[in-house]
């Protein structure tokens, strides 16, 4: 294996640090505390594990954590009322409704309806079109998470020829405008790319962000490429189950310059970029500089 691993649990160790230390520069010299609330709608377990992990690691850096847990039936006149008093609440900063919403639940609505300068998901239309014209924005989390490890690796990205597979809301299409925004060459393939293989391998950067197990081999990487790996697939393999990503990870490991393992690479960046958001919300709201290393 010739690529250096990009260990994602050490990088979000190290933003989780850093938005410690403005937390605590924010108490300190302005008497402020960044605040996250987290809506939580029904009992997905997997939704209920995330929440919990965001809670813990939200007091863990000395920010103000709030849970509202409702029940599956909630109506969405009450999600709403209580979204608008988020909104109305000086001491949060951040508002996150953990997704996905129980059917009878109108998830646009519900997303914005949330003000957009407290949308740390960066999930709300105004947000979506202030990063689609290059304007400030809040970012959503897991692309910013992979755009930081890109400028660790890289330093400068301006130049690089870079193909994102993949073309959702939520990754594809924000990760695709964040690397225009640093200067990349950029591509947005998908399933129905033509010739895709012969797309990814003049890429620098591969992003792949498609929702297939292990769907592009080594033989499509061109040789010292980046590969950032964001898929997260449940597989049986062996009798067994096993956490698989978008890229066959040993073959591509061969050619890469650079690559993210999964689990371990993208993952944990979520949580991490979801408090630097909130940090950079907290800021914005009271006038202050942005923390210098966590935003887009």
């Amino acid at each position: 294996m010739g690529a250096q691993i990009i260990d994602g649990k050490a990088f979000a160790a190290k933003v989780r640090s850093k938005v410690g230390e403005h937390v605590t520069s924010l108490k300190a010299d302005h008497g402020i505390t960044p605040g996250l609330a987290v809506v939580l709608v029904g009992e997905d377990p997997a939704s209920q594990v995330y929440v919990r992990s965001k809670g813990k690691m939200t007091t863990e850096v000395g920010m103000k954590s709030v849970e509202h847990k409702l029940d599956v039936d909630t109506s969405e006149v009450d999600l709403l009322a209580l979204i608008d008093a988020l909104n109305n609440d000086d001491s949060i900063h951040g508002i996150l409704v953990q997704l996905p919403l129980p059917g009878h639940l109108d998830e646009d609505l519900v997303i914005n309806a949330i003000s957009p300068a407290k949308d740390v998901d960066g999930f709300h239309i105004s947000n979506v079109g202030l990063l689609g014209t290059g304007q400030k924005s809040m970012v959503p989390c897991t692309p910013l998470g992979c755009l930081m490890m890109l400028r660790e690796h890289h330093g400068s990205l301006s130049g690089l020829d870079a193909v994102v597979i993949g073309r959702s809301n939520i990754v594809g299409k924000p990760m695709a405008q964040l690397l225009l925004g640093d200067s990349c060459t950029v591509t947005i393939a998908h399933s129905r790319t033509k010739d895709l293989q012969d797309v990814v391998r003049r890429a620098d950067i591969v992003v792949a962000a498609v929702g297939r197990p292990e769907m592009v081999p080594g033989d499509w990487i061109k040789k010292g490429a980046s590969v950032i790996d964001v898929g997260i697939n449940r597989i049986e393999r062996d009798g067994k189950n096993k956490l698989v990503g978008d890229v066959d990870f040993a073959s591509c490991a061969e050619v890469a310059g650079a690559i993210t393992p999964v689990p371990g690479g993208v993952g944990p960046m979520t949580i991490a970029c979801l408090l630097a958001n909130t940090v950079t919300a907290c800021c914005r709201a009271n006038g202050l500089a942005e923390p210098e290393g966590l935003t887009a």
